[in-house]
């Protein structure tokens, strides 16, 4: 899969990048973190940070944080390739 989402379940800014891929209808796997930063290896070896939520597009070697930017992402490249 070329799109990856690091996300907590239940974080908020995650959901709304899950709502906004869904929405568009572009294809992507989760990769759940656990709720202690201290545990977020995989995020951290990927990113850089340990803060979520974390979007990867293989496809376009970009990968990023901030939802912010991840929903402007999403709508002016992801949205658009479609």
């Amino acid at each position: 899969m070329s799109i990856e989402l690091y996300a907590l379940d239940g974080c908020p800014y995650c959901e709304a990048v899950h709502d906004a891929l869904a929405d568009h209808g572009i294809d992507y796997e989760t990769s759940w973190v656990e709720a202690l930063h201290s545990e977020r290896d995989a995020v951290k070896r990927v990113s850089g940070q340990r803060a979520v939520p974390v979007l990867i597009d293989d496809e376009r070697g970009v990968t990023m944080s901030e939802s912010e930017n991840i929903l402007t992402y999403i709508e002016q490249t992801l949205a658009t390739d479609r």
